[in-house]
């Protein structure tokens, strides 16, 4: 598992959220300090999310890396 991987998967992670409905850019842009139009440019791949927003952002939703991850990362089945 490499940084790479774990940042697309926090951006999956904050796109199924809108898409679900428990989030939207506006609050999450709100509850994270970061910038509506960057949020919107980050989710559509067209900006990057720094490693300090990204850790911003874990920390404000109260997401940990280990929830980015599947159970056979985590314990090393499979």
């Amino acid at each position: 598992m490499y940084f790479q991987d774990l940042h697309a998967r926090l951006i999956d992670y904050l796109r199924e959220s809108i898409q679900s409905g428990a989030l939207t850019e506006r609050g999450l842009a709100r509850i994270t300090g970061v910038s509506q139009p960057h949020i919107h440019n980050v989710l559509k791949g067209k900006r990057l999310l720094s490693s300090q927003m990204a850790d911003e952002v874990l920390r404000k939703l109260h997401v940990d890396v280990r929830d980015l991850l599947r159970r056979d990362e985590i314990t090393g089945d499979g």
